[in-house]
């Protein structure tokens, strides 16, 4: 059993920058959710720095060395859902179902590919017609060998059912 480590997309951003973290830089006052902020940018010897300042501390607030800054708002829900599996798990999982046969597997396999080919971890190659089916030719970025991926041609209403039992799934809301 292969698993295949994810790699970096390409065209993603070289820095990582945090989030907001509800908290004013200068005078330290909890930012509340829904609350407008003001977010500076800087750059130091170890990364790019974040740094939240509440609109009463921004007026007297030293900018110099800032890349940028912007006005927000602290999202009213800064916990994100957590995912129940991470990337490597996806493309194991896409793998183990290539010998499937059952038309639910097919089209949930055919929707987690289209996933891990927007997130980029799956290449198209080409498409061939074999036996009336539609088979597309992918591989994993990195790796020469080709794996067939049925296109059960799914309506956009399947398409979306197909996605939202996978986001179940992935955020574990089962």
């Amino acid at each position: 059993m292969s698993a295949v480590a994810p790699q970096k997309p390409v065209g993603s951003p070289v820095y990582a920058v945090a989030k907001a973290q509800g908290k004013c830089h200068s005078c330290a006052r909890e930012i509340l959710p829904g609350e407008k902020l003001m977010a500076g940018l800087r750059e130091t010897p170890a990364a790019l720095e974040r740094l939240d300042v509440c609109p009463a501390c921004w007026e007297k607030f030293d900018r110099a060395g800032l890349l940028g800054f912007w006005q927000t708002t602290l999202p009213l829900s800064s916990a994100k859902k957590p995912m129940f599996v991470d990337d490597g798990v996806l493309c194991e999982l896409f793998e183990r179902l290539a010998d499937a046969a059952e038309p639910a597997k097919l089209n949930f396999r055919f929707v987690l590919g289209l996933i891990l080919m927007r997130k980029r971890y799956l290449v198209y190659e080409s498409t061939a017609e074999t036996e009336g089916r539609e088979i597309w030719s992918v591989r994993f970025k990195g790796r020469e060998d080709r794996l067939d991926l049925v296109n059960p041609k799914l309506t956009e209403q399947q398409i979306g059912e197909v996605s939202t039992q996978l986001g179940e799934i992935l955020s574990g809301d089962l």
